[in-house]
């Protein structure tokens, strides 16, 4: 797999800001970063319209966002590079074909089109959890940057890669990583009967320590926090997200379904959180049918 990443460009401004976000991490990787837009023209072509002319001018406009994307991308980190991909489909099904060359893909969180729905993106839902790369949702860059990365933990193997891929961005970046592990109360508790909460912290915590002790010893210079809550994971993510730069999520991939594809919680968190989020496929999880 060459080491390139791809970055999904539509002309709006999450886009370019993807376009800045993912210049940013090419730099820190040192690897070459590739533009790609995508002319959609199937839903112009309709009796009425001359589809043609309508192709010719939608094909002359990506052009323009691709040149604009590769100036900001330039502009950001010169000495990285840069390369454009004009390409004819839908935006997600190119976007998943083109994964197929990168180690990251990056979408803005809502753009023009095809490359954005009502709530998140229908490009980034039909992106994230279903290629077996990291797929970075970028959103607004914050004012000020909390040098903190948060990545989710559950104390099953199928967090192993994002919590690779989180390693190595607080590396990169010389950041904090902070590990959330949300757990619920059993129901016992939950109804009222008697327990040693205090001790069932405690073992949540020794989980917690367990799953991350071998990754602190790969990463020694990486400053680890342990953060074990009673919570909702989606809750605590999103909270925890709040004082992040970027927040990283598992994806299971059980179905081939869409957004269930995607997984509860890491749904829940490109819903919710509002800073960048990165979602990481687990290696066993099976490819989903294409649509």
């Amino acid at each position: 797999m060459p080491d390139l990443i791809v970055v999904g460009v539509d002309g709006s401004v999450p886009g370019f800001d993807a376009v800045a976000w993912a210049a940013d991490d090419a730099f820190r990787m040192h690897v070459p970063l590739r533009n790609v837009g995508v002319v959609e023209t199937w839903p112009y072509q309709v009796p009425q319209i001359p589809a043609p002319e309508w192709d010719e001018a939608l094909i002359e406009n990506s052009r323009k966002v691709l040149a604009q994307a590769e100036e900001i991308a330039r502009e950001r980190q010169p000495t990285i590079e840069v390369s454009t991909e004009l390409m004819t489909g839908t935006p997600a099904a190119v976007l998943r074909e083109q994964a197929g060359d990168a180690i990251e893909l990056v979408v803005g969180g809502r753009g023009l089109g095809g490359f954005a729905g009502a709530v998140l993106g229908s490009v980034s839902m039909n992106v994230a959890g279903q290629v077996p790369v990291p797929v970075v949702v970028v959103r607004p860059r914050a004012a000020v940057a909390h040098g903190e990365i948060v990545v989710g933990l559950d104390g099953s193997p199928t967090c192993e890669p994002a919590l690779a891929y989180a390693f190595r961005q607080a590396e990169l970046r010389g950041s904090t990583l902070r590990a959330v592990y949300a757990w619920a109360l059993p129901f016992a508790l939950a109804a009222g009967f008697s327990c040693d909460f205090e001790a069932l912290r405690e073992a949540q915590q020794r989980v917690a320590e367990e799953q991350l002790a071998s990754w602190r010893e790969r990463y020694p210079q990486v400053k680890v926090i342990a953060d074990v809550r009673c919570a909702h994971p989606v809750d605590a993510l999103a909270a925890a997200g709040d004082r992040a730069d970027l927040l990283v999520v598992g994806s299971h991939g059980r179905s081939a379904i869409g957004s269930i594809v995607l997984g509860s919680v890491s749904r829940g968190v490109l819903h919710h959180a509002h800073c960048t989020v990165t979602v990481v496929r687990a290696k066993d999880a099976p490819t989903p049918a294409r649509r």
